[in-house]
């Protein structure tokens, strides 16, 4: 409108923005197209199709922590939601429960190790079975071992070969599932000098970091794929486990993927 009044009418800019109560600066301004949002939007359209599970909030924070991009996240999530990237998550309802106590959360490496099964099938109906290890220090997964049967003696195994790559821990909490309260696992734990700290029974909530890693696991990795085979399903899992360690930024932890929290220490 002063624009108008001053290509019509001849008056000065100065009157024109009195009239329409505008500052001069805001006659003056002209909004700038950036390139940048161009390259925004490539960075979200490439890492939503590549985890088709990941919400802004990892979008954002793999931008600024993984790959260095310091972009103001009003300006990213803006260009998130004109692409319609929004994840529709159908709201949970809430059920009310008695608030656990705090786990204690470890120091260091090899502290507080933490192991769990999960189950899934294979495309002809078989029942697979998933052995996930944590470290509870920087929420690292250690191993996600895939077989149609896990006894204890694959369990020990699978912890014989983390050891020899990361160290012994000084602690496994674990529940209290057959393979776990198997005379062999415990014999083994002695020998090795390991403590294990069995939770209740009936009480996930005292192994909260890898019921919350397991819900990652069924969430970014098994919900997404139909296995046909032991095979692809462990070559599956072993790259999502790098994924995860690496690429995915971690909210419990800063914002920063598991490995890169042991390289700031």
């Amino acid at each position: 409108m002063a624009e108008n009044a001053v290509n019509r009418h001849g008056i000065s800019i100065r009157l024109a923005c009195e009239c329409m109560s505008i500052s001069e600066s805001c006659y003056y301004y002209r909004a700038k197209l950036s390139s940048e949002n161009a390259v925004i939007a490539d960075w979200l359209l490439r890492l939503t199709m590549a985890n088709k599970r990941w919400g802004f909030g990892l979008c954002f924070l793999h931008l600024r922590n993984v790959r260095g991009l310091i972009w103001n996240h009003k300006r990213v999530y803006r260009i998130y939601r004109e692409l319609e990237l929004n994840l529709r998550i159908k709201p949970k309802r809430r059920i009310k429960r008695d608030k656990p106590d705090a786990l204690s959360v470890p120091t260091s490496i090899n502290q507080v190790w933490s192991i769990d099964f999960m189950s899934d099938s294979l495309s002809d109906g078989r029942l697979l079975r998933t052995f996930n290890v944590l470290d509870d220090y920087n929420r690292e997964g250690l191993a996600i071992d895939v077989d149609l049967s896990l006894p204890s003696a694959r369990v020990i195994r699978s912890l014989e070969q983390i050891i020899e790559w990361r160290g012994k821990p000084s602690a496994i909490r674990l529940d209290n599932g057959p393979e776990y309260i198997a005379q062999a696992l415990i014999d083994w734990a002695n020998e090795k000098r390991i403590t294990l700290m069995y939770i209740q029974p009936g009480k996930p909530t005292q192994n909260a970091y890898i019921e919350r890693f397991n819900r990652t696991v069924r969430h970014e990795w098994l919900d997404l794929h139909v296995f046909d085979s032991v095979a692809q399903a462990q070559a599956l899992a072993t790259q999502w486990l790098w994924t995860y360690n690496n690429e995915r930024p971690h909210t419990a932890i800063g914002g920063v993927p598991p490995r890169r929290l042991l390289m700031a220490a």
